[in-house]
């Protein structure tokens, strides 16, 4: 009988280092902290930072990593998806920095003329006794003031554009006031709701673009220059400063805004032609 082969059983003892799950979940812990310390230290960055910083850091993530590190535009700064698109190619960082500082400066001598025009309404004499009537603020096209009618004391004879003697000493003392700046004006003429005339070719749209031109030309009258108005409108009663009542009389005013350096070249540049059209004889067709 041949001899039988013996089996050998080999016992493995495995090791009490790792605990019953190894030792993984160290580092799984240690990366877990790890970003929770870089997510504070970031928030604590943003609330520290000034919003130039934030919008800094937002540009860097904005940025695609091949145009960050060749050196091309700011993504942020087109304002086209498409490399190189964007209505004016020739637009730079150096550009956008100037137009700011200019608006910057521009709404500074705004707010200075508005606190000069306050003394001066609060202290002269002939602006004086008309305070009340006179209106004051700065909007996003400028420096607007108001003149505003009342029963006791109205700016322009009824249904008429002929300028009573108070408003002619008002608008001759903002004359020379005005050409300060270098800002050029509006000037709209605004009426209540009421209709005053029976006649269908005269209502209230005629006789507040004739208020707002007569008052144009006090101004010139008080010594204000003639090139600094760039517009003269009349709204007659499509903009109340009491909506809950049209017929109100503050609702008959005088609105002049000093525009703002943005405002005034927007109206310029969508009231000008542009000269390429000229050249190319590429002129607007009217309508026959």
């Amino acid at each position: 009988m041949s001899e039988e082969k013996k089996i050998v059983i080999k016992k493995v003892h495995g090791g009490h280092g790792g605990g019953h799950h190894g030792g993984g979940w160290k580092i799984a812990y240690a990366d877990f902290m790890t970003a929770m310390m870089a997510f504070f230290l970031v928030m604590w960055l943003l609330s520290i930072s000034s919003p130039k910083q934030r919008e800094g850091i937002a540009e860097h993530f904005r940025m695609p990593l091949k145009v960050a590190l060749s050196g091309g535009e700011k993504v942020a700064m087109n304002s086209s998806v498409v490399p190189g698109g964007g209505a004016d190619l020739q637009h730079v960082d150096g550009e956008v920095k100037l137009a700011e500082k200019d608006d910057d400066a521009d709404a500074d001598r705004l707010d200075q003329m508005k606190k000069k025009l306050e003394d001066l309404i609060e202290n002269s004499p002939s602006f004086k006794q008309f305070r009340h009537q006179i209106l004051i603020d700065i909007t996003t096209e400028g420096l607007r003031l108001q003149i505003v009618d009342n029963d006791k004391r109205p700016m322009f004879d009824l249904a008429s554009a002929r300028v009573l003697p108070h408003m002619r000493t008002i608008l001759h003392e903002l004359g020379p006031w005005l050409n300060e700046l270098p800002n050029k004006i509006t000037v709209s003429g605004h009426t209540d709701a009421v209709i005053y005339s029976n006649d269908r070719n005269y209502g209230n749209w005629e006789l507040s673009a004739d208020r707002a031109n007569a008052s144009r030309r006090e101004l010139l009258l008080g010594g204000m220059g003639d090139t600094k108005v760039l517009r003269v409108v009349g709204l007659a009663d499509s903009m109340h400063l009491d909506r809950a009542d049209p017929k109100n009389p503050m609702n008959r005013r005088i609105s002049i805004i000093v525009l703002n350096h943005r405002t005034q070249d927007r109206i310029e540049r969508e009231n000008s032609m542009d000269p390429t059209l000229v050249l190319q004889g590429k002129l607007p067709v009217r309508p026959s």
